[in-house]
């Protein structure tokens, strides 16, 4: 028997490996083109994805309108088109069992639901029962508590059913109110100390490795 029947999975830097290959050296690609001379490192970079998100970081930081941040997400989805990134060695093998105990995957993820497809068939051999990603209104996307509400009453289940997997503190804000359990997926490798500090206090699990987190999942399953 599963200890979650629900698994509810981030998408970028918990299951695949995109920030410091794909989003941050294209973040600054569309600075230079949007706000030439403007410049963020990567640790500041991935600080405001952790607390603001990437729109309000946009917005916030630097000023974007929201013609220019929708530019930037088409130009994103291209970019992607023809770049797909590494998934995390054993993630996959999680996932395919999990399924195959009966277990419920669901992601919720600023990512685009065609990228996540994309990963999921290049990498994991299955598809997720259900995604929660981008192209939902901003006002249901993560932080919002919209995608684990949802998930809820799809498959009648309970918060305690779900365990949220995450590398951001913006699950934590989606799933604390609830009472929805959150695990850091302290194997990202796009750590900052201090970010990941946090995350090991605020967070009711943290996993520094994906080999401790399927022992977790699956020892006296």
């Amino acid at each position: 028997m599963l200890r979650y029947p629900c698994l509810v999975l981030d998408h970028d830097d918990t299951v695949v490996q995109s920030m410091k290959t794909l989003s941050y050296p294209f973040f600054l690609y569309i600075l230079e083109q949007f706000r030439p001379g403007s410049y963020m490192s990567f640790e500041e970079y991935v600080c405001d994805c952790h607390h603001l998100g990437f729109a309000d970081l946009c917005r916030k930081r630097f000023g974007f309108t929201e013609e220019e941040v929708k530019k930037e997400h088409t130009l994103w989805m291209e970019y992607v088109l023809s770049h797909t990134p590494d998934a995390y060695p054993g993630i996959a093998q999680i996932i395919r069992t999990y399924k195959k105990m009966g277990g419920i995957i669901c992601v919720v993820s600023h990512s685009s639901e065609a990228n996540i497809l994309r990963d999921y068939d290049a990498h994991i051999g299955i598809r997720p029962d259900a995604i929660y990603g981008w192209d939902l209104p901003e006002h249901q996307r993560k932080p919002n508590p919209y995608p684990l509400l949802d998930i809820m009453e799809r498959y009648q289940l309970k918060t305690e059913d779900l365990l949220v997997v995450d590398d951001m503190k913006l699950a934590w804000k989606m799933a604390n109110p609830l009472g929805v359990k959150v695990a850091y997926a302290g194997w990202t490798d796009v750590g900052v100390p201090k970010l990941a500090k946090e995350m090991e206090c605020i967070c009711d699990y943290s996993f520094d490795s994906v080999t401790k987190f399927a022992d977790f999942l699956f020892l006296n399953s």
